[in-house]
């Protein structure tokens, strides 16, 4: 079976320029391939590097060194070499994002913020709201909230928003940065039974899971980012 997302000596540095270049390692050597319907947790203490992998993952960084490569609608696409149009196409149609936190959209409702996915693959406004109001009710959120922009819901509320947005295109590649973080028990179960309706759907899923109960729920294995992180700062640039 063919991976659908591949990370193949993957490092990431920070270099603090106002800091007389100070670099700031944070892991080297990655190497990880996720096949369809597979889910693989990241695991590691707080600041081994686990966020900054996911965000190399998506493009949000950029690799130091290593590539990243997306199985794009049959041909693999280099995130690390893809001009910003070409990881826009990937976004849109392939790679699935749910964050920790929500990107409020002035004076834009919460069901039109989760339809808005839908409308960028050519879905009908219509059919858009329709399956965004299916989602924001499978995931328990009020349906009095639906019309309001989210800015000033609750953490939990706003999650929920977030996942909605993140999965109703049932993207082949999903990336989750600790999606169940601000929930209750209940609303866990529902996020739990949606990652897994994901992969058993043939989606290829890589997570951050704080919550042990979580992560065994839904991972099919794990990697330890901590055993590639690198800890120790050098600096370049320095006249002492």
């Amino acid at each position: 079976m063919t991976a659908l997302i591949e990370a193949l000596a993957l490092a990431k540095t920070f270099t603090l320029h106002g800091r007389n270049g100070l670099q700031l390692p944070v892991f080297s050597g990655i190497n990880l391939s996720v096949q369809p319907g597979e889910c693989l947790a990241l695991t590691g203490h707080s600041g081994s590097g686990k966020s900054s992998l996911l965000r190399c993952l998506y493009g949000n960084y950029g690799a130091t060194s290593g590539d990243v490569r997306i199985c794009h609608q049959g041909d693999w696409v280099s995130m690390s070499n893809a001009t910003p149009r070409e990881v826009f196409e990937v976004r849109r149609r392939t790679l699935g994002y749910v964050s920790q936190f929500l990107r409020v959209i002035p004076r834009v409702s919460t069901l039109d913020i989760v339809a808005d996915p839908l409308r960028r693959i050519g879905v009908a406004a219509d059919e858009a709201r329709a399956q965004a109001a299916q989602w924001l009710q499978r995931l328990n959120l009020q349906e009095h909230l639906w019309h309001l922009p989210p800015a000033t819901f609750s953490g939990g509320e706003q999650q929920r928003v977030n996942i909605a947005h993140g999965m109703i295109t049932a993207p082949a590649v999903l990336l989750l940065d600790e999606p169940t973080a601000s929930l209750d028990a209940d609303n866990r179960r529902v996020v739990v039974a949606l990652i897994r309706a994901a992969r058993e759907q043939g989606s290829a899923v890589v997570g951050i899971f704080h919550d042990d109960e979580v992560r065994e729920a839904v991972a099919t294995r794990s990697l330890n980012v901590e055993q590639y992180s690198k800890p120790v700062a050098s600096r370049q640039g320095s006249t002492t």
